[in-house]
């Protein structure tokens, strides 16, 4: 099979986040089944910049058994990155089915409108909650702007053979489209043999002390970091606790510096290390080191940074919001709070810290989830499954 992924960032801009990795791990793991994979992206640097575009980087890339091929994007509003010739590139090697990735792209409007034109199948994967994320509740322009995506993404579900969902909440949102039917169920998984050792001790390098919580995510008020701050406050005030420190790590979206402004004006800056725009290879550290992470997001669909966590057998405290409790499970691999509930984290942090005995515990059982069905391996059979079911036909 000859089938093109389309992205709207694949390497070097491994920060963009969770659909980049999904992406790679699906090409990777299929390419190894010796299919034709190439993803259609742009040419993001996150590495240089959140906002750079880099001509610098090759078009065509064969990387881990795949083809990566870039088009430069001339206009960009948020997220949504405008790479004209990628048109053509997709045109010109006529896959034999189109898999998007992110629907609220203009590389999945895009894919679906070759899809259209060339009769060729078309898959969908979103990620992105369609528009259940609460930017749609902030800004009225932004929430504008994203409401004119609608139409696209109504045409771009119509044309697709078949909906990606990675758990029954995305399902539940993609109801009000289409029917049921249309819908395969396929959870996230990760490359997890990747993730499960470290070469190097990240406290060692970055001169920590004692114990390590850690917060990995988007520098965006959406991830909740504003609120892990208030409940590690609380943490600081009790002298049992004074050699925890709390690590962040991640790139801006929007709230870094407000986010160091509160820590400042909360005076535990010598409690917390900001790490901002760190390789790859020392977030994989940094979960080694690690007692626990907290994630208390507001959304998040299908979240993978908790599947990473478990993935180096230790646990996670986060929010029961949208998709998170499909991932997350309260009780069993780590610790759900209500959203925007400060107190509650403050209370679940108190208890992991104490209890060593459960951390090992939940930590364990999220590696053996990882291990049994959320890794890449395990998601990649099930996609190419849906890929002969449409090409069999």
């Amino acid at each position: 099979m000859k089938i093109a992924l389309t992205c709207p960032a694949s390497l070097p801009a491994t920060q963009f986040g969770g659909i980049l990795f999904l992406c790679i791990d699906i090409a990777r793991e299929i390419a190894k089944k010796n299919h034709n994979m190439t993803i259609y992206t742009t040419d993001l640097d996150f590495g240089n910049g959140t906002n750079l575009f880099n001509r610098k980087l090759p078009i065509t890339e064969k990387y881990d058994g795949f083809t990566i091929r870039r088009s430069h994007v001339y206009s960009k509003i948020k997220l949504f990155f405008v790479n004209p010739g990628i048109y053509m590139q997709i045109k010109k090697d006529m896959p034999d089915l189109i898999h998007v990735v992110g629907i609220r792209s203009f590389q999945a409007i895009v894919g679906a409108v070759i899809s259209k034109l060339h009769n060729i199948p078309l898959v969908v994967s979103d990620q992105g909650g369609l528009l259940t994320h609460p930017d749609f509740e902030g800004n009225k322009i932004i929430s504008f702007l994203y409401r004119l995506q609608e139409p696209f993404i109504k045409f771009i579900i119509k044309q697709a053979r078949k909906i990606i969902v990675a758990n029954e909440y995305e399902e539940k949102i993609f109801s009000a489209y289409c029917d049921k039917s249309k819908m395969s169920l396929v959870r996230n998984g990760i490359n997890f043999e990747n993730i499960s050792s470290s070469s190097f001790d990240f406290k060692k390098k970055y001169k920590i002390k004692g114990k390590m919580i850690l917060f990995v995510g988007r520098f965006n008020k959406v991830k909740g970091i504003d609120l892990l701050l208030d409940a590690y406050v609380e943490i600081c005030k009790l002298r049992e606790f004074d050699d925890v420190i709390l690590a962040i790590l991640g790139v801006d979206f929007g709230y870094q510096n407000e986010m160091m402004e509160k820590i400042i004006d909360l005076k535990i800056e010598s409690r917390v290390r900001v790490i901002q725009k760190p390789p790859r290879e020392d977030l994989i550290a940094a979960y080694h080191a690690c007692e626990f992470a907290v994630l208390p997001s507001r959304w998040e669909m299908s979240p993978l940074t908790p599947l990473e966590v478990f993935s180096c057998k230790k646990t996670v405290i986060s929010t029961d919001a949208y998709g998170i409790p499909y991932v997350v499970i309260d009780g069993k691999n780590g610790l759900l709070v209500p959203p925007n509930n400060p107190k509650k984290i403050t209370e679940s942090i108190i208890t992991l810290l104490n209890d060593v005995n459960m951390r090992n515990r939940l930590g364990y059982e999220g590696f053996k989830m990882v291990e049994n069905e959320c890794n890449s391996k395990n998601m990649a059979k099930q996609i190419l499954q849906v890929y002969s079911s449409i090409l069999n036909k």
